[in-house]
C-alpha cells in the first residue's frame, strides 16, 4: 500500500512538473522544472529497486544533461532569448495538433499490427532481473546498447565544442 501512494506522489509531481516545464515562459524556469521530472523519474526507478538505472538516471540526465542546457541557455545571452520569442498563431496550432495526431495513428496502428500490446503484457507479466537489464545496456549483441550510448557521447562532445565555438564567436565580435 506505501508503494502505491509513493508512485501516486511520484507520478503527480513528474505530471506537475512536466506541465511546468512546458508551460512556463522563462527558460530557467523551464530547465528547473524539467529537473525535477527527472529527478522524479530516479525516484520511480529507486522505487522498483532497480537502484542502478536510478543512479544512471540521477547522473547522466539529471546532471548532465540539464548542466548542458544551463550552459547553452548561458551562451546565448539575454538578448538572443528575448529575440527570439514567438507568437502562437491559430494556422501553426492547428498544423501541430494534425501532425501530432497522424503520429499518434501512425504509433497506435504500428502496434496493432505488430500485436506489440500482446507481447509486452507477456514480458512485463515476468520481473527482468538487474543483471539482464546490465547486459542490455552494455551488450554489444544485437538489441543492445552499447553503440547507442557511444553515438550519445559523440553527440554530447560535439554539442559542447559547439557551444565553445559559438561563445568564441560571439566574443570577438564584440
Amino acid at each position: 500500500m506505501a508503494n502505491i501512494i509513493v508512485f501516486a506522489i511520484i507520478a503527480v509531481v513528474i505530471i506537475a512538473a512536466a506541465l511546468a516545464a512546458v508551460f512556463t515562459k522563462r527558460i530557467m524556469r523551464s530547465v528547473t522544472a524539467l529537473l525535477f521530472v527527472l529527478f522524479a523519474i530516479a525516484g520511480l526507478y529507486f522505487l522498483l529497486d532497480y537502484t542502478f538505472l536510478g543512479a544512471a538516471q540521477l547522473s547522466i540526465y539529471a546532471g548532465g544533461m540539464t548542466m548542458i542546457y544551463i550552459f547553452a541557455i548561458q551562451l546565448l545571452g539575454r538578448r538572443d532569448l528575448q529575440d527570439a520569442a514567438e507568437k502562437l498563431s491559430f494556422k501553426r496550432a492547428v498544423g501541430a495538433a494534425i501532425v501530432s495526431l497522424i503520429g499518434c495513428v501512425t504509433v497506435v496502428g504500428v502496434m496493432l499490427k505488430n500485436f506489440f500490446i500482446d507481447k509486452f503484457m507477456s514480458v512485463a507479466d515476468s520481473e527482468v532481473s538487474m543483471e539482464k537489464i546490465g547486459e542490455a545496456l552494455v551488450g554489444s549483441e544485437k538489441y543492445q546498447y552499447v553503440l547507442p550510448f557511444e553515438f550519445i557521447s559523440l553527440f554530447l562532445l560535439a554539442c559542447i565544442i559547439g557551444g565553445l565555438v559559438v561563445s568564441r564567436n560571439q566574443k570577438e565580435d564584440k
